[in-house]
């Protein structure tokens, strides 16, 4: 008890720019694993569970089930399925509670560099496999089964689309768990990101950057060298989908495969940027704070950013401009023009015709500017044409009304380009 008492004084005092450190998610995961492993009547396994981990879980077991959407089965179903697995991380998960005075020197070291750095919860939880790290606020929520891996962590239970840990575990990861955090306590002190796949690769090259700034030691993340090596290619490739969010997962947070055979490369792209940023600027102290604190709702001050670093072949706008001319378009609707205030109320049968083939498995539809009260309901989808050039859909119209439906870009082409976003604006009439 004197122990337990000493330990949390020191976390305290250790601790000036963190409000809290947390661990205690792990030491309850683990009496649920040992009384689930030792119960055979699987019926008490739910009931062990809820009672040992989940009622006992901090906040931060709560937050990064919700980030990530883990359900109480996906555990039950891990820890039966892959004891190897756990087995072989267990030691290294409890080495959490010794990390105090690391974290503690890796702080003072990013408030070093940036001198406004706000408080942040840090807690070490246990998840099912789908992010070493992640943020929710001002708290951030280390996985723990997977950031304090190593090269010794086994991992031939594991299903084939978790194949790719194997890779990962091979980096040690624990090994850079320390820079893991800082990476994720830049993030708590970053502004709202769009979703834009550019302005996330940015966003998060930026906590890689300052991170690896701030700790003096080379970032752990693969995509990071390779991207330097083969500036040249991963640019280009990257120039012709930086635009396309359905491109998302071929380039940050997905195993998805790519040319390149190499993950999360949009990491590098953000961090070329904010290393070339940084390297240009004369006030070194004011780029840090400019990158951390840069406004991601802001289009024209993110642009001149990226522009001012010359990463891309051309400046942002001209990129834009050459995208939107590969884009395919609505080129007409039927049977009314698109602005016609004299539509004919009742329930119609709209054709939306494309300026080229489309992917029929995507489509998007949503509000305009109008609203839900607004919105121009799909009552039924009737399908595509054989051509793939136009799609037919029922919709509802009340008399003397005035209706919009946007249609997105998660239409696409069948090279995967995204529509150019259309609104159907109409006006009905009574009969």
């Amino acid at each position: 008890m004197k122990y337990h008492l000493i330990f949390s004084l020191l976390f305290f005092s250790f601790f000036v720019n963190a409000q809290e450190v947390v661990t205690s998610d792990i030491d309850n995961f683990w009496k649920a694993y040992d009384q689930i492993r030792q119960t055979k009547d699987t019926n008490q396994h739910t009931k062990i569970l809820k009672e040992l981990f989940f009622d006992k879980g901090t906040e931060g077991l709560r937050l990064i089930m919700e980030r990530r959407q883990y359900t109480p089965n996906e555990y039950l179903f891990a820890i039966r399925q892959y004891p190897k697995f756990w087995n072989s991380i267990r030691k290294n998960t409890l080495k959490s509670q010794n990390l105090a005075l690391e974290l503690k020197k890796g702080i003072q070291k990013l408030k070093k560099l940036y001198p406004n750095l706000k408080p942040a919860n840090i807690y070490f939880t246990i998840g099912v496999f789908r992010t070493n790290g992640t943020i929710s606020g001002n708290n951030i929520l280390i996985g723990s089964e997977l950031a304090m891996s190593d090269e010794n962590t086994i991992t031939e239970e594991l299903p084939e689309r978790l194949k790719h840990l194997k890779t990962y575990f091979s980096t040690n990861p624990v090994k850079s768990v320390v820079l893991l955090n800082i990476h994720e306590f830049v993030h708590t002190q970053q502004k709202n990101m769009r979703q834009s796949l550019l302005y996330q690769c940015v966003y998060e090259g930026v906590a890689e950057f300052v991170s690896v700034k701030a700790m003096g030691q080379p970032s752990s993340t693969p995509a990071i060298n390779f991207g330097k090596k083969n500036y040249t290619k991963v640019r280009d490739k990257f120039e012709k989908e930086m635009f396309m969010n359905n491109k998302t997962n071929l380039w940050l947070w997905s195993s998805r495969q790519n040319e390149f055979n190499m993950r999360d490369l949009g990491y590098y792209i953000g961090y070329d940027i904010a290393e070339r940023y940084y390297e240009k600027a004369k006030d070194k102290k004011e780029a840090i704070k400019t990158l951390i604190e840069l406004d991601y709702e802001n289009t024209t001050l993110v642009h001149q950013l990226i522009n001012s670093t010359q990463f891309f072949s051309s400046p942002l706008e001209s990129l834009i401009q050459n995208f939107d001319k590969t884009r395919p378009q609505i080129t007409k609707i039927t049977p009314f023009e698109n602005l016609s205030r004299n539509v004919v109320a009742g329930r119609r049968q709209l054709t939306i015709y494309f300026s080229e083939p489309m992917d029929t498995n995507f489509r998007g539809f949503d509000y305009g500017p109008l609203g839900e009260s607004n919105v121009l309901s799909i009552q039924k989808v009737i399908g595509f044409s054989e051509d793939k050039k136009s799609i037919v859909v029922e919709v509802d119209l009340n008399p003397n009304k005035q209706y919009q439906l946007l249609i997105t870009e998660r239409f696409q082409n069948l090279d995967g380009v995204p529509l150019k976003p259309y609104l159907i604006d109409i006006t009905t009439i009574s009969k």
